[in-house]
């Protein structure tokens, strides 16, 4: 994930309708993290103009949703089905977007564009929140978090059939 991604912001949103306190800390956490990442992106980046840009622009269009998704649903059971349909498109986007390299890793039979331990992380959250979508019998949770099991999955069998060349400078660091 590159800057402040809406998932986070939009699962806070939709973790306060529902009064859901860990939907809201998770998502506090990760929106606070994410600020953090842009701040330090931005101080190192040479072109921070157009970073600047981009980053107001996700902030109207975030305030727009905010606007159509606050003052245009008046009703709280409408909004919170709208608000988590919007939730899980995002977050099904974000967890099939890794597979844009699928091309690129079978054309060079190379995984060198993979991250192993990216892997491994996303694997065990997306399960993590389709269970906790289980438990809580909330469909917007349960099924946008089961793409990142699947995409996890091709990206295990890509790292099975072109295994990656260690460097050896780096062994220690290898998993």
């Amino acid at each position: 994930m590159r800057g402040l991604h809406p998932c986070n912001l939009g699962w806070l949103s939709y973790g306060a309708l529902k009064g859901d306190r860990i939907l809201i800390v998770v998502n506090t956490v990760g929106a606070a993290l994410q600020t953090l990442y842009i701040l330090a992106y931005l101080h190192y980046c040479p072109r921070k103009r157009v970073v600047l840009l981009q980053t107001a622009t996700l902030l109207g269009v975030l305030l727009l949703g905010y606007g159509y998704f606050w003052l245009l649903v008046p009703n709280p059971e409408a909004r919170l089905q709208q608000l988590g349909l919007f939730c899980s498109v995002f977050t099904i986007s974000m967890y099939l977007s890794p597979l844009a390299d699928l091309a690129k890793v079978i054309q060079t039979k190379s995984t060198q564009c993979l991250s192993y331990p990216l892997t491994i992380a996303t694997v065990l959250t997306s399960a993590s929140w389709c269970l906790y979508g289980f438990r809580l019998r909330d469909p917007y949770i349960m099924v946008s978090n089961f793409p990142g099991i699947v995409t996890s999955f091709i990206r295990f069998w890509l790292f099975w059939k072109y295994p990656q060349e260690q460097d050896r400078n780096y062994w220690f660091l290898q998993t």
